[in-house]
């Protein structure tokens, strides 16, 4: 499947995207440690946010299929940037909360599968290996 995606360089280090397929748009500003003004997500925040979201929205694929409702899980991604010997995402931390009323309802082997999909993301499996990424799981008891 093929998705367009159109950007236009607004200047100032902003950038305005849109996505084909719903005509949603979003702002990307450079961070304010790369000459920008950090108003907004930096193309680079927007990996981690992708990667949280991946992992919450392949988690939820599976769920359905198991009649399991995941309302309520939650991600917080940090992103820690290196420099040497260039510029980039050195790692991506994705923390996981799944609340307990979700926990007390989930047997034992369909979280193992659960977990199992959370490392199975296609925005995981598309990050480059120099890219440190760790996902947590927390399953409130």
């Amino acid at each position: 499947m093929t998705v367009h995606i159109s950007s236009d360089y607004l200047g100032g280090l902003r950038c305005k995207s849109q996505h084909g397929p719903s005509a949603a748009t979003l702002l990307t500003d450079a961070p304010v440690d790369n000459h920008g003004k950090g108003e907004s997500f930096s193309p680079t925040d927007l990996v981690a946010t992708a990667l949280g979201a991946c992992v919450m929205t392949t988690m939820g694929i599976l769920a359905q299929r198991l009649n399991i409702e995941l309302v309520g899980m939650h991600a917080n991604c940090t992103k820690d940037m290196v420099s040497d010997p260039f510029r980039r995402i050195g790692k991506i931390t994705v923390k996981i909360t799944i609340p307990k009323a979700v926990t007390e309802d989930i047997s034992e082997l369909d979280r193992e599968k659960l977990e199992r999909a959370a490392y199975a993301c296609p925005v995981h499996k598309s990050l480059h290996p120099d890219v440190e990424s760790v996902i947590e799981l927390n399953w409130l008891e």
